[in-house]
């Protein structure tokens, strides 16, 4: 089967892109699927993520004003997707412009949209002005998302974003699944993601001032991309808590942080799934999450493998990471739960549900 992706750049440490790596690769490797993946002004060759040695990329390149860079961007992929005439094409383009490529490209195969992000994603400020904007793109992907054989989202939360009748359930795939875990006796918490809004590292070094005033012999590590913009660094320094925070730009090995770890947190404001829960998860490490919009509920089962805390309640994430600090045995048996609970997301169950989905879209052609 000839399948292509359709994405922006997948050269970042980024969580789409790994997903898309481990996807893509097992569907190349172990199903033999023909996979081309189409980026857009992806200049850098060298991919963060390890992508199998089977796949072929097609990289197109755009410039000027919004009329030419749109005008340049629909010719060449017409162009591209041409010459591959693949069998099925797969969207994983969370943009406004993903919703119309089977418009643009007068829908030559059965086509897939996958959403790796809540709808949150869109409302910028919570303005007049904002939610007007919000509405008319929310008006736009209504509109172009009926187009798709199939509207793919990551969570059961997900679906209440949507009112597709072709929309269905795919989670993640865990990134590894290691034979050593997490001996969960370092005082150390951790959390990854970039730096942005979105992550609520503000709402967690709030939280933290809390949880370091008991507990000054912990430690928090933070893994992202770093943003001047948002400056956490001096958030931690007004507040006090510098001294027990670092922060780390984005890592390869960051398999070896999880085990280095006893819990992790996570303060997003919203996510699209929150793969970093299942891959510290897969370590043995209990996680404490606010209960935001969309993910962390589907893979958290409350007070079994970790605690889910009302979105935006700094006072009592930081209790119940101070709670899995001062019990180790809970710390623990939530560890050794959270580890069991997560084997449902291994990629080979996870793959094996694409290749069932693509399979019977070829078969219904």
């Amino acid at each position: 089967m000839k399948l292509v992706y359709l994405a922006n750049r997948i050269d970042g440490p980024g969580g789409l892109e790994r997903v898309l790596s481990i996807k893509a690769s097992l569907l190349a490797d172990r199903y033999n699927y023909e996979i081309d993946i189409i980026t857009l002004n992806q200049d850098n060759r060298d991919l963060f993520y390890d992508f199998s040695s089977k796949i072929n990329y097609h990289n197109i390149t755009v410039q000027g004003n919004n009329l030419v860079y749109i005008y340049k961007y629909i010719t060449e992929l017409r162009s591209i997707v041409q010459k591959l005439n693949p069998d099925i094409i797969a969207v994983c383009d969370d943009g406004l412009k993903g919703f119309f490529v089977p418009l643009i490209l007068g829908k030559p195969c059965p086509m897939i949209y996958e959403r790796h992000v809540s709808k949150n994603v869109e409302i910028k400020t919570g303005s007049l002005l904002g939610k007007i904007i919000g509405g008319l793109k929310f008006s736009m992907m209504n509109f172009g998302g009926k187009f798709y054989n199939h509207f793919i989202v990551l969570t059961n939360g997900n679906l209440n974003e949507w009112r597709f009748e072709n929309i269905k359930v795919i989670p993640n795939p865990l990134s590894f699944y290691p034979e050593e875990q997490s001996t969960l006796n370092n005082k150390k918490a951790i959390t990854v993601g970039k730096q942005s809004y979105q992550k609520g590292y503000d709402r967690l070094l709030k939280s933290w001032k809390e949880v370091n005033k008991k507990h000054p012999d912990w430690s928090l590590d933070i893994f992202g991309t770093i943003s001047k913009d948002e400056d956490f660094s001096a958030l931690a320094k007004k507040l006090g808590v510098n001294k027990s925070v670092n922060f780390y730009p984005p890592v390869k090995n960051i398999a070896d942080k999880y085990k280095e770890a006893s819990i992790y947190v996570m303060s997003s404001r919203y996510e699209g799934f929150g793969m970093v829960l299942t891959e510290a998860m897969a370590y043995g490490v209990p996680c404490v999450s606010f209960d935001c919009p969309y993910g962390p509920s589907d893979i958290i089962s409350q007070n079994k493998n970790g605690f889910l805390v009302e979105n935006g309640n700094i006072s009592e994430l930081a209790n119940k990471i101070i709670k899995l600090m001062e019990d180790t045995d809970l710390r623990k048996s939530m560890g050794k739960n959270a580890r069991k609970d997560v084997e449902k997301y291994l990629p080979e169950k996870v793959v094996s549900q694409w290749d069932q989905l693509f399979q019977s879209l070829i078969s219904n052609a």
